[in-house]
């Protein structure tokens, strides 16, 4: 299931914050103590208030602080900040007892105590400094005090079952024994219902979860109420409650985690990268529950979106790259808080050497075709010298683009006790780290294993994770320099403006024009099968979805085993796309707001005349977009029944002063706009007519009829000019481009015709040449041309969209889109993509580049007719009302009565500020905005 958007997101507004967003909910909390300093999958359960008793030769000393018990460790954390955590994992453990209080008269009083033996204990934060953990080996006997004496009985009994679970021979059997311990704990509490925001609040739904963070998870309770989203961790940490208003939630998506359909992810931001809360369930069927109330509650507030409707407005520059790749890593399952699936985004840039970065020259940028693996071509070629050598399953890269530790790599330094966590209290070595933004480059075009792509931050607001601002200490190179900041390249005069122009060059022109090359690769139908061998895009097979079934695994420990090697190794996206993606409409004349850097130059022929022809066009464009703005607003001007069947087909002189429309009722009338009444009638015969319009002389009117044939009507000698017959079967529609008249017909064929332009004014027509006929598995009903006449669409009652070249009349697309007949079909403005609406009440949007059906959506009525400007549709339905469709959102966003049958016949003027719709009530009516 997709995610959903807010409706009224302003989503072209911006570039959307990519902060780093995993280090949020550690913003919860001012103490030292972290769920990072457990192991990986490890558990915290309880903490008392306790004291850590320490012996020197002088007396003794009693440290205050909290006593952790974690399902492998016990963790101290003392108040004084001076003082480090200590950590004894329980597998290190030889001795954990209960020391009964000591009542001896002569001395005072000791209360009872937990004494622990182990054979080394774990220092972290000595100074309270993020740094390496220090680990000291040897035997220690750690004595500690609870506040509340009367607990420490049972926490010793809790210790020596988790000391037993540790020290189990199989890590399978250790597993098993901590999860019934925790599901133990869970069934023996609940939501506190005392944490409602209002007693008035009605609970809805009550499970366990884990709220999922980066590298931890915190097992608790979620509950859904009527007003709010609650979770209650069971350990306390980081707060009591975290809630979430209902109300307040924009996009919720469905997740996979360690390979399970588990997961939840809730925004309540529209382009944030960060979410307020990600759930693990134990149970499918209760994620869907909740996800489903979620939904059913929001339904109203907010739209879903899909990947083909976020393309759809990527394409047509209402999200930026940036903002769509965002939307298509949510909806390939990445997510910032986990690392395994984190957020992927591409290498742009080639160049890290130049004191200038040229945003207009081609090889400033990285080929967006090719994975970074075969970028280099004596790399590639010794990969694939192994691959071929390989057994099956094979793989050309042994590693990922995108993994927990690359992650890291880019992040450390504002995310350091992420990578100590992951690495077992350890940085890496000082020369392996992110220091040199083109050394990294130069190790992912030349190294043997290195494959990695970015992270978004590379493209976000927040430079901090160049910069060493904490301080650490991240070791000292081989050339005796400390790890510090990372190195820029020349062109960055730091590292805000390094930021700056690469958030612009991934808007640039060049990369608007190849992305969808590099989405083909990560997110679609390069990233499987025989296209991914043929792009050299093969990983390994444990990286893909559903690669390996980990539940088939009978053996515990090998079945645990694999599920860590895949999470630690990194995960493909899932795939969104199964087709080419489209490439994106770049603009004819560049926006003035636009960066010159990233402009095209004006051409310095006819700067005059261009600029004048720009201004012009501009100008009708934009009365164009304003009057779709406000086609909501249409009013009904006037309405007149002038025929005695279905109106099929209106067509309107140059001047608007004569309109003229066929029907089912055989007859071709006039109709004049001045005197609001009909002065024609003609019939050519006695059979219906499906279709009109006009040539560009304003003289002439052709129509289509059932009865085969066409016939060309002159308005000045007011008879009949000449009839074509050129069918077997009723002519469903025609058009006409300069000299080629193209004809539709149910018996399966498209024809094109062709009539000297010298001819369209005389008496009598020469006689059609027939050019071409274009065959079809089914009766054409609909066929349409785009505005240059280069493309011809056709529509056939079996619901195939077949897209030609009207220059060699070959088949470009042939695309399956409805289940029925098509009614109606017709290119968008930028020819960049065709509508058609059928019988099944879909409405289906075509990419003419790839043939790939970007939008499909269902009406709640049959649609008959409509006129689009890409974006907005409006349409005729079967109930007589227009519609306004948005496209983008997939909504209805206006319903205006119309006819009292059938909307069947459409016209819309050049300015699209007049329309006028014929039905089966017999009627015209004209409407303005």
């Amino acid at each position: 299931m997709s995610g959903c958007g807010g409706a009224g997101g302003s989503e072209f507004s911006g570039g959307c914050q990519a902060v780093m967003a995993f280090l949020k909910t550690h913003e919860r909390t001012k103490e030292r103590f972290s769920l990072l300093l457990l192991d990986l999958e490890e558990y915290y359960f309880e903490q008392h208030t306790a004291y850590h008793l320490t012996s020197t030769s002088a007396k003794e000393r009693k440290i205050r602080g909290s006593f952790k018990v974690c399902s492998r460790s016990i963790i101290f954390d003392p108040e004084e900040l001076a003082e480090p955590i200590l950590k004894i994992a329980l597998r290190d453990c030889t001795s954990i007892e209960f020391v009964e209080k000591e009542t001896n008269p002569f001395n005072d009083p000791r209360p009872s105590a937990i004494s622990v033996l182990c054979r080394q204990v774990i220092y972290i934060k000595e100074s309270n400094v993020i740094a390496p953990y220090r680990n000291e080996r040897g035997s220690h006997k750690i004595t500690f005090q609870l506040e509340v004496c009367n607990k420490t009985e049972d926490v010793v009994q809790t210790l020596l079952q988790l000391h037993r679970a540790s020290c189990l021979e199989k890590l399978g059997d250790q597993t098993a024994m901590v999860a019934a311990n925790l599901q133990s704990r869970l069934a023996r509490s609940s939501f506190d219902k005392y944490c409602f925001q209002s007693v008035i609040e009605r609970p809805r739904m009550e499970c366990v979860v884990e709220m999922v963070m980066p590298l931890v998870s915190n097992p608790g309770h979620v509950c859904t109420t009527d007003q709010n989203l609650y979770f209650q961790p069971l350990n306390g940490y980081p707060e009591n409650v975290i809630q979430i208003n209902l109300h307040k939630i924009r996009r919720i998506y469905k997740r996979r985690h360690g390979l399970q359909p588990l997961g939840l992810e809730v925004f309540c931001t529209e382009n944030d990268l960060c979410s307020d809360i990600y759930l693990k369930f134990y149970k499918t069927t209760d994620r869907d529950e909740i996800y489903f109330y979620i939904a059913s509650f929001l339904e109203n507030h907010i739209t879903e979106h899909t990947a083909e409707s976020y393309m759809l407005q990527w394409q047509r520059g209402h999200l930026s790259n940036y903002q769509y790749l965002l939307h298509l890593n949510n909806l390939a399952d990445r997510s910032c808080n986990d690392l395994s699936q984190y957020p992927v985004f591409p290498w742009i840039i080639n160049d890290y050497t130049s004191q200038q970065l040229d945003l207009n020259n081609e090889a400033t940028f990285r080929d967006l075709s090719r994975p970074v693996g075969a970028l280099n071509r004596e790399r590639l070629d010794r990969l694939l010298a192994r691959y071929r050598g390989m057994p099956e399953p094979r793989f050309i890269y042994g590693s990922h683009y995108s993994s927990p530790g690359y992650v890291l790599f880019y992040l450390v330094r504002v995310a350091p006790e992420h990578m100590l966590c992951l690495q077992n209290g350890r940085y890496d070595n000082a020369d392996r780290m992110f220091n040199s933004i083109a050394e990294t480059w130069k190790n992912c075009l030349e190294g043997a294993t290195d494959f990695k792509e970015l992270i978004p931050e590379f493209y976000g607001d927040d430079s901090s994770f160049l910069e060493n601002g904490l301080n650490l200490d991240l070791g000292r190179r081989q050339n005796g320099t400390f790890v510090g900041d990372v190195l820029l390249p020349p062109w960055a005069s730091d590292a805000k403006d390094f930021l700056q122009k690469h958030k612009r060059a991934l808007e640039s022109q060049y990369v608007s024009e190849h992305l969808h090359e590099w989405i083909d690769l990560v997110f679609g139908y390069k990233q499987r099968g025989s296209e991914a061998v043929a792009a050299h895009n093969v990983f390994h097979p444990l990286t893909y979805e559903g690669g390996v079934d980990c539940d088939s695994i009978e053996d515990t420990d090998q079945r645990i085993a694999m599920l860590t090697q895949i999470l630690e190794f990194g995960q493909t996206p899932k795939q969104l796309f199964t087709s080419p993606h489209p490439q994106r409409i770049t603009p004819r004349f560049q926006n003035m707001t636009q960066s010159p850097s990233i402009n095209s130059p004006i051409s310095e022929s006819s700067p005059v005349s261009l600029m004048e022809d720009s201004s012009f066009e501009d100008l009708t464009e934009e009365s164009r977009k304003l009057a779709w703005a406000t086609m909501g607003s249409l009013k009904l001007i006037s309405s007149h029944k002038i025929h005695k069947e279905a109106v099929t087909g209106i067509a309107v002189t140059q001047d608007g002063a004569a309109i003229f429309s066929t029907s089912q009722d055989s007859t071709l009338k006039m109709f004049s706009r001045e005197l609001k009444d009909f002065q024609r009638s003609m019939s050519f015969s006695n059979m219906a007519l499906s279709s009109c319009l006009m040539l560009a002389d304003g003289k002439t009117v052709v129509c289509s009829s059932w009865d085969n044939n066409v016939y060309f009507y002159s308005i000045p000698y007011g008879r009949r000019q000449d009839t074509l017959m050129g069918h077997d079967d009723a002519v469903s529609e025609i058009c006409w481009f300069e000299d080629r008249l193209y004809t539709a017909s149910w018996d399966s064929s498209v024809k094109v015709w062709h009539c000297p332009s010298d001819c369209s004014s005389s008496h009598k027509r020469s006689p059609f040449n027939l050019l071409a006929e274009l065959e079809h598995d089914a009766g054409v009903n609909g066929v349409g041309l785009n505005p240059a006449g280069t493309l011809l669409a056709s529509g056939c009652k079996d619901g195939v969209v077949t897209i030609w070249d009207t220059s060699s009349y070959e088949s470009l697309q042939q695309v399956h889109c409805h289940s029925g007949t098509i009614h109606h079909i017709a290119f968008s403005p930028d020819s960049r993509h065709v509508l058609s609406i059928g019988s099944d009440s879909f409405l289906k949007v075509v990419d003419v580049q790839t043939g790939m059906v970007t939008s499909s959506v269902k009406a709640e009525e049959e649609l008959r007719c409509f006129c689009w400007d890409g974006n907005w549709v409006l349409c005729g339905g079967k109930s007589g009302d227009l519609l306004l469709w948005d496209l983008l959102n997939n909504t209805v966003t206006k319903r205006i009565p119309a006819h009292t049958g059938a909307v069947t016949a459409m016209w819309m003027n050049e300015l699209c500020s007049t329309v006028i719709t014929g039905g089966e009530d017999r009627r015209i009516i004209f409407w303005r905005i």
